[in-house]
């Protein structure tokens, strides 16, 4: 499956005719013009409010039915009513952190690692006032990558909750989710997974990775800011919701407090379909009604196939040209065989130089990308970067071309590394 970028590319109207290049998408990607067009559709024919025996009530309950739809297909979920629309990932798993506290008894463990973002880590800390216990997983640093023996050091049978991030949105270190859930269920413990530096790069399927929970943020691929988490129906059945008396207390309402952006909800299923578009292009035609399409989920599992590899071929020159450059240290997985186990995201940091400062030399020739600990907190400390400054982080998107990563390197090598 080969993908054209300038296809790709055509479809982003923030992308093209710009001279930016963005390789900040680890922080937020570009948005393709359906899904500015889709925000648009929502106030102009569906601004109401959830419940009303009105057509603008019906058309806007219709449009976020489709879209749960929609990312119960991206998700592979047995079923629509357990995806849950939320303001972001963070708010989404204090929201299940504090649900699932209410099992929780004093000596209870829970497992979080060292590698995650820290919207997977201080949701569960801040239990600790229940008298849980926190045990912490360990990385190799020669690489960024889980140590997978400490894992099953820390796993017991007090442990009740363990979460993991499916790929470190700071290094790209892909860890081994499905291993991680199976020895956690054998302990009897919850899994909950942090899918959003996972979902914009690699096919999704939460059945296979056998996750009780999983959460992720659709403006990291392609749409507007909001977050999207999966649970098991029985789990998100049971779970008692922290919410208002009149709300419905059924999956997935009792989760999704106050009024939704119901905009957004509607511009992220526009996202998705985008997506499946992509993979429109390697098998049979997408009905654009989404009512009438029964084959969503193949070409979105074709689509993210074809991204993964078309990603890892720029990636793959990303690092070659990286590794020439002078004085440059490189974080987390460097061997070209082993790239099927880390996303297209670089942490870097020259010798002598403050990561921020770096960040603005290419800044100031419109090259986009990120410098800090971009909230892997725990890893930036392990690393011992926190306190000079976090690293430089460059993540790649499939509208990035080699052309410019060509450009990127020559900046680097011309006005930062030498």
């Amino acid at each position: 499956m080969s993908l054209d970028p300038q296809w790709v590319r055509s479809h982003f109207p923030s992308v093209v005719p710009s001279e930016t290049i963005f390789l900040d998408n680890p922080g937020g990607t570009q948005v393709t013009q359906s899904v500015i067009d889709a925000v648009a559709e929502y106030f102009l024919t569906a601004n109401a409010n959830h419940g009303g025996v009105f057509p603008t009530s019906e058309r806007s309950d219709e449009m976020i039915h489709h879209a749960r739809l929609a990312f119960a297909d991206f998700l592979n979920a047995a079923r629509p009513e357990e995806i849950v629309f939320g303001p972001n990932m963070t708010t989404l798993t204090f929201s299940v952190a504090r649900a699932l506290g209410r099992w929780l008894n004093a000596g209870d463990e829970i497992i979080v690692t060292r590698l995650d973002h820290d919207a997977n880590i201080a949701p569960w800390v801040a239990l600790e006032e229940r008298g849980v216990v926190i045990k912490r997983v360990d990385i190799n640093t020669d690489d960024c990558t889980l140590d997978m023996s400490d894992f099953e050091k820390q796993l017991s049978n007090k442990t009740r909750i363990v979460a993991v991030g499916l790929a470190s949105n700071a290094v790209g270190s892909v860890n081994p989710v499905r291993t991680i859930a199976d020895l956690a269920h054998m302990a009897g413990a919850f899994v909950f997974a942090d899918a959003v530096a996972y979902a914009p790069h690699y096919p999704l399927d939460v059945q296979e990775l056998g996750v009780d929970f999983l959460a992720c943020s659709a403006y990291k691929f392609y749409g507007p800011h909001l977050g999207i988490l999966y649970g098991k129906y029985e789990h998100l059945e049971r779970l008692r919701a922290y919410k208002v008396r009149p709300a419905e207390n059924v999956p997935p309402h009792k989760f999704e407090t106050g009024t939704p952006t119901f905009e957004n909800i509607h511009a992220a299923a526009a996202a998705v379909n985008y997506l499946a578009s992509v993979g429109e292009t390697f098998g049979a035609p997408f009905a654009k009604d989404y009512a009438q399409f029964q084959g969503r989920r193949l070409h979105l599992k074709t689509a993210m196939r074809a991204i993964q590899q078309y990603e890892k071929n720029v990636f793959i020159r990303l690092m070659q040209g990286l590794r020439e450059i002078p004085n440059i240290h490189l974080y987390g997985i460097t061997d070209l065989a082993r790239f099927d186990y880390r996303a297209p995201t670089a942490a870097f940091n020259f010798e002598g130089l403050h990561p921020r400062d770096v960040a603005a030399k290419l800044g100031k020739q419109n090259i986009n990308v990120w410098d800090g600990n971009y909230y892997a907190l725990s890893l930036m400390e392990r690393l011992d970067l926190e306190a000079t400054g976090g690293a430089v982080r460059v993540g790649l998107a499939h509208y990035n071309t080699n052309e410019e990563i060509d450009k990127l390197l020559q900046v680097l090598n011309e006005q930062v590394g030498r």
